[in-house]
């Protein structure tokens, strides 16, 4: 039924290939079928002004296409001088997923941007992102403790996300392009390692879903992200 001919259920091949960048202090290339996001974190020891002197650390995220990610080539941002409100949501939504399981005072007054840049397109660039992230952040925080920066690794759960939808009235895990531009409902869900819930984004296309489809596809997004939280542990060589 599904024009990859994958299962209901099945996601698409996901790699997840680390320290792909030479100078971020954590770096992860992640490929979900034939999205890929470069993640790229970047430790500084400084902090916003507005938590300057609290003790407490900070993490945020910025994402961007690249001209070429799509079938047609896309302006720069940067030329047109000013970000979409999609990326503007985007990154932010990224930011909160990744604060959800970081202990921002076991962090000190250090500071961690994500910098997510699409490589290539085909549905999905937001939670491939957040999931790709995750392995970045970890990295770069790994290289802090080994600097001496910090004591222990200041996150408290793996975050991982993933998108689900009714194609043709049924309910299907991780959409690719040609599913989710014909979906009649589309949601992204970011969740923990331990199930819980950081935040889920759901609309219908045609016509309202009712609850009985919306707890399906809660089920088939967290068999989804365990899957993914298995890969971020494959790749950061964690139990």
């Amino acid at each position: 039924m599904r024009p990859s001919g994958r299962k209901l259920d099945e996601m698409r091949t996901v790699t997840l290939e680390t320290g792909f960048s030479k100078h971020a202090e954590g770096s992860c290339l992640i490929k979900v079928g034939d999205t890929h996001v470069l993640c790229n974190a970047s430790l500084e020891e400084r902090v916003p002004p507005w938590i300057r002197g609290t003790g407490k650390g900070w993490v945020t995220a910025e994402y961007g296409m690249l001209p070429r990610a799509t079938n047609t080539r896309m302006g720069r941002e940067a030329a047109r001088g000013k970000q979409s409100g999609r990326t503007q949501e985007i990154q932010r939504l990224i930011g909160r997923s990744l604060r959800a399981v970081t202990d921002m005072e076991a962090m000190g007054e250090l500071q961690v941007t994500l910098d997510c840049d699409v490589l290539q397109a085909d549905g999905g660039t937001r939670t491939a992102s957040i999931t790709g992230a995750f392995v970045a952040l970890h990295l770069a925080f790994q290289n802090a403790k080994e600097r001496g920066l910090i004591e222990t690794i200041p996150l408290v759960d793996h975050v991982a996300a993933v998108s689900c939808g009714l194609y043709k009235d049924t309910a299907v895990l991780d959409l690719d392009y040609i599913e989710d531009s014909a979906a009649e409902a589309d949601t992204n869900f970011v969740l923990t390692g331990n199930k819980g819930i950081v935040e889920i984004q759901g609309t219908a296309e045609d016509y309202p879903f009712s609850e009985e489809q919306f707890m399906e596809l809660m089920g088939l997004a967290k068999k989804g992200v365990l899957e993914l939280v298995e890969l971020q542990k494959k790749a950061l060589n964690i139990g």
